[in-house]
């Protein structure tokens, strides 16, 4: 006799529905076999299975147990089916009292009692399950919150196996779990920007940052203040919206990120490799591609310190990213999409001691040096960065004046209110913010007046600007503007922006 039960394999950051059958034949050395291009985790299924179904008290064959899983040339990987395994051998030997299992999707881990334990990918998979018409998912208790964030789908926490068996027989029925609603402006802020002594320039810089998301590179000696800066960059950032939020919590679930007292990503992303990561980790792959650091921080800020001692082959990896928002991970197996659109908070020392430039202390790199130090960032990574900034030593007074600066609630009030703006330009639009505008966008959404014209023209002349440094820009003038309340771009935008881009000699 055979069964069929509906699962599903993430497959990136999407689902693929699986067909889980199991046969029951009269071989009499009660072999198990799994196919249909499983991985390790998938075939040690077996044991899991065998022995979650007996210590359960409930009961496995001694004959052949084949199980397929369809399509065949879709690969499996991971434990979560072990739940669908186990339900489709219940079902094909009669153990559990049920007509059909249709609309009903499996998913799940099975410990060797019989419990069920938390599985990645949950979100894609119960996203799938709606958009094919599924009407209920049983996950494990601790996954049921996160599946519930799709609405009108039924989500069934299951706790172990005997628990469910009793469920789909109509004995003791589970209670579905409820929907919750989520609080995105409660999110607690570690660092505050009155904390920063002095910086006005680096603070403003950081702020227009932030409401146009644009990438930053500070520089300047150590101790100046640059890591605290860009801790601060959360507080400032304005609030999630839904579809961001589960955009996030997608890429956690599938990259096992997500904590099991966290349905759902409610703050900004805020990731800080090491600058010995390497390039797999920072934009992600693998044999089964997983989402890297640029995706992790998708919607929120990836900060590098230490920019110029990250390995310039891992640099380049970001060119990509950057320019699209998006990164292509290209294997043997499968070619995959992760999204990437961050704001890139970069920070450096001018040189490798650190003090070129410093009024307070000399530097004693040579000429060689420093030139090969800037030589580790190359010029098209530099030219995909919006605003670059000096940050100088404190002076002594700042550090110890008992005066705050303005605080991060109030700069993320202006912030907010820059978003909004951009949110109604580009609601036609499939994009969200003005850094992430089109070179045809820009000519629609940025133009300006002739005086604001010819300081361009001079600027692209003396500064010797790319097509890519022009159409930057005006996007970081539609930023300034925004964040001014003005309609237009004028020339005291223009002028702003031109001070945040390096001159290439």
């Amino acid at each position: 006799m055979s069964s069929k039960i509906i699962s599903a394999a993430v497959v990136g950051l999407d689902a693929e529905l699986v067909q889980v059958e199991a046969d029951i034949s009269n071989y009499p050395l009660g072999a198990f076999i799994i196919v249909g291009l499983p991985d390790t985790a998938v075939s040690e299924s077996r044991e899991r299975v065998r022995s979650a179904v007996k210590n359960s008290g409930l009961y496995f064959p001694k004959r052949k147990v084949t199980v397929n899983l369809a399509p065949a040339d879709l690969r499996k990987q991971g434990p979560s089916y072990d739940l669908p395994i186990a339900v489709s051998i219940l079902a094909a030997t009669n153990k559990i009292k049920r007509e059909n299992f249709n609309n009903l999707l499996f998913v799940g881990e099975l410990a060797l009692n019989g419990e069920l334990r938390p599985v990645n990918g949950v979100l894609p998979i119960a996203i799938k399950a709606k958009n094919a018409g599924i009407a209920t998912v049983f996950t494990p208790a601790a996954n049921a919150a996160e599946a519930k964030l799709v609405k009108d789908l039924e989500v069934i926490p299951v706790n172990n196996l005997l628990e469910l068996v009793a469920h789909l027989e109509g004995r003791v029925a589970i209670a579905g779990s409820p929907y919750t609603e989520f609080n995105f402006t409660n999110t607690a802020i570690e660092f505050d920007m009155a904390h920063i002594k002095g910086q006005e320039h680096v603070k403003r810089a950081v702020e227009i940052a932030a409401a146009g998301a644009h990438n930053v590179l500070m520089s300047g000696p150590p101790g100046s203040g640059k890591t605290l800066i860009a801790r601060t960059m959360p507080s400032i950032l304005p609030n999630l919206s839904l579809k961001e939020a589960l955009e996030i919590t997608k890429i956690y679930s599938v990259a096992g990120k997500l904590s099991p007292e966290t349905a759902l990503m409610t703050s900004r992303p805020f990731r800080s490799p090491h600058h010995t990561a390497s390039g797999v980790a920072l934009v992600g792959g693998g044999a089964w591609p997983r989402p890297g650091e640029i995706s992790l921080a998708h919607r929120g800020v990836l900060f590098l310190d230490e920019f110029a001692e990250f390995p310039r082959q891992v640099l380049e990896n970001l060119r990509q990213p950057l320019e699209d928002g998006i990164i292509h991970v290209s294997r043997a197996a499968n070619n995959l999409s992760f999204p990437a659109k961050f704001i890139l908070v970069a920070a450096s020392n001018p040189c490798p001691c650190g003090y070129l430039g410093d009024r307070e202390k000399n530097c004693v790199c040579s000429s060689a040096q420093i030139i090969n130090y800037k030589k580790k960032i190359s010029g098209p990574i530099l030219d995909r960065i919006d605003l670059h900034i000096e940050v100088p030593r404190i002076k002594f007074d700042k550090l110890a004046s008992v005066a705050s600066g303005e605080s991060s609630a109030d700069i993320k009030i202006r912030v907010q209110s820059a978003r909004l703006k951009q949110a109604e330009r580009f609601k036609n639009a499939n994009f969200i913010t003005n850094s992430e505008m089109s070179s045809e966008a820009v000519k629609h959404f940025c133009r300006v007046d002739k005086a604001s014209t010819n300081l361009l023209h001079q600027a692209v002349d003396q500064m010797h600007l790319s097509a890519r440094g022009y159409f930057r820009i005006l996007k970081l003038s539609r930023t300034i503007a925004d964040l001014a309340g003005e309609t237009n771009i004028l020339t005291p935008h223009i002028a702003e922006a031109l001070q945040y881009r390096p001159r290439i000699e």
